[in-house]
């Protein structure tokens, strides 16, 4: 019985999630500082700082901090600006570094 029991308790912690992956034209980033409104200067993996804005549809959806990792569309006229459209969880952010999807982003530079 005990036996068991430990299998189970090994076997769920190496449950792995289904992690959100970004489509074509659109970059993880990580929000550096909020600027005010629904505005934040976002840090992405592909080496720029863009300003960004939550959507009126997700505003109320989504609460965001300095730190949390994002999807952000870049905007197509103007590419210092972009729409955030997702927010990771904090399981799916170690997913993403252990799948070496986070590595043009730098946490600890912030």
């Amino acid at each position: 019985m005990k036996d068991n029991k430990a299998k189970l308790d090994s076997e769920q912690t190496e449950v792995k999630i289904r992690v959100k992956i970004p489509r074509e034209g659109q970059v993880i980033g990580i929000i550096d500082q909020r600027v005010g409104g629904s505005r934040m200067l976002v840090k992405c993996a592909d080496g720029k700082t863009r300003n960004c804005k939550v959507p009126g549809r997700l505003r109320r959806a989504m609460w965001l901090r300095e730190g949390d990792y994002v999807i952000v569309e870049p905007w197509e006229f103007e590419d210092t600006k972009g729409n955030i459209m997702f927010k990771y969880t904090p399981a799916a952010v170690s997913q993403l570094k252990d799948r070496g999807l986070l590595k043009g982003i730098n946490s600890d530079e912030l």
